[in-house]
């Protein structure tokens, strides 16, 4: 960070905020420009620096941060690159990665219900089948998934489609389950600093992908990634699926500035859920084609073969005859959003 002091401050007020600055075991190097003098802080914990509020010192001006919090999920720490991410032999993200789609039912239900959510999400197109076995809902009482048997039942659609398995683990005592059955561990909204989670999936090797929190800014879900990155495992793929807002007359306002925003600070690759966003059908596909508009690296989106009995979230889940129709019009505007 730098410390910018105002014209009139005095040798006595830099000098104490000097003191302040190295006593964290921080350097402190001053420039004496032609008006105002400068410190540049090098190699402190910022977290302590932040505690220490140097810009309500006398003479302090303001402080201004020069790195970002976030190290390892930095865009500049990798040459300003774009890197992609391997998911079972499929890659996501990177300077000319293809636009990816992932589909598949919110949760497993049975098998039958499943497969044939796999079989045709398999003939649309589909990159990666979703599914969740553990689901973390709002009330005690909505269904919580099949646990175990589900995640079984997702590896048969895996072994009968060839399409690798994305679903979502909410519990440390799950990790060994999930990592066995599973290509890629969710991490769904409400988890998203769930830190010691969050390490051990890091742990794990498995690839992730972390969706954003509903009330979280973009610095919280890079550093939410960082403690993935710290223990590791370079493989994370980021997804905006819609923050808290009054004003929507969706479930969560898709904030599809983010998608630009995170592709300005991070290598890794930036994923749209327009499903959990829109909350009902109607919404769904015009929020994926502005999705695809928008420049990320694909979207996760919910279908199902009857929409009217699904245990969870049947209103925003596309029919399965209309999910040909529906990946072939978002691929179109990917392509061409990506010719500009």
């Amino acid at each position: 960070m730098l410390v910018i002091f105002y014209p009139d401050a005095t040798e006595a007020q830099i000098e104490a905020v000097t003191e302040r600055i190295t006593a964290t075991g921080a350097g402190a190097q001053r420039v004496v420009g032609a008006e105002q003098t400068v410190i540049g802080v090098i190699d402190g914990d910022r977290d302590h620096l932040t505690n220490l509020e140097l810009d309500a010192d006398p003479g302090v001006d303001r402080v201004v941060p020069v790195s970002s919090p976030y190290k390892l999920a930095s865009k500049h720490r990798h040459g300003d690159v774009a890197h992609p991410v391997q998911i079972a032999g499929v890659s996501f993200g990177g300077p000319t990665g293809e636009f990816r789609m992932i589909l598949g039912p919110c949760a497993v239900e049975t098998a039958d219900q499943t497969l044939s959510a796999a079989r045709a999400c398999k003939a649309a197109g589909a990159d990666l089948l979703r599914g969740g076995a553990f689901k973390p809902r709002t009330s005690p009482y909505a269904f919580q998934g099949l646990g175990v048997e589900g995640l079984k039942i997702l590896a048969e659609a895996r072994e009968e489609t060839g399409l690798p398995v994305v679903t979502e683990l909410t519990d440390l005592r799950d990790v060994a389950h999930v990592v066995e059955y599973a290509d890629c561990i969710q991490v769904g909204a409400r988890n998203m600093q769930h830190f010691p989670l969050l390490t051990e999936i890091g742990r794990s090797g498995m690839p992730v992908l972390l969706k954003r929190g509903m009330g979280a800014s973009i610095d919280d879900f890079l550093l939410a990634a960082e403690y993935i990155l710290t223990e590791g495992n370079a493989n994370v793929l980021l997804c905006e699926r819609g923050i808290h807002a009054k004003a929507t007359p969706a479930r969560s306002c898709l904030d599809l500035a983010a998608v630009t925003v995170l592709k300005e600070h991070t290598h890794l690759p930036v994923i749209v859920d327009p499903s959990h966003a829109a909350g009902r059908r109607a919404l769904v596909e015009p929020l994926a084609l502005a999705a695809a508009a928008s420049g990320c690296d694909g979207l996760i989106v919910e279908c199902h073969p009857d929409p009217r009995t699904a245990r969870c979230d049947g209103p925003q889940a596309i029919t399965l005859d209309a999910l040909d129709g529906f990946v072939s019009r978002v691929q179109a505007v990917a392509t061409a959003a990506r010719g500009f």
